[in-house]
């Protein structure tokens, strides 16, 4: 749980993560998500259920995703819940395993 209340919890398959989250209005990672795991936001692929939310990356280019889009966010960016009701997202995490020579 975040320290606004917003949740996420996650599956962990054989090659992938997923993700489920549900941002509450106001969300925003940069404050919400980044000062309890103490690093920066990491690449993210998913897909947005309900709800919206902002994305600026790091030039500072923003685009708004919505219910029925897919998205990737490249390392480094931020994000934000935008209007009154709760996004919910799902997010795919690619898993390496570390037996197979192509991994670095």
């Amino acid at each position: 749980m975040f320290i606004d209340g917003s949740t996420r919890a996650y599956t962990a398959l054989r090659t992938a993560a997923i993700g489920l989250g549900t941002y509450q209005p106001g969300w925003r990672w940069s404050l919400h998500a980044g000062p309890q795991t103490g690093k920066e936001s990491e690449n993210h692929i998913g897909y947005i259920i309900s709800g919206r939310m902002m994305v600026s990356d790091t030039s500072g280019n923003q685009v708004e995703i919505e219910a029925g889009c897919a998205f990737e966010i490249e390392p480094g960016s931020d994000a934000w819940v935008i209007g009154d009701e709760p996004c919910v997202a799902l997010d795919f995490i690619p898993l390496h395993d570390p037996s197979d020579p192509a991994v670095t």
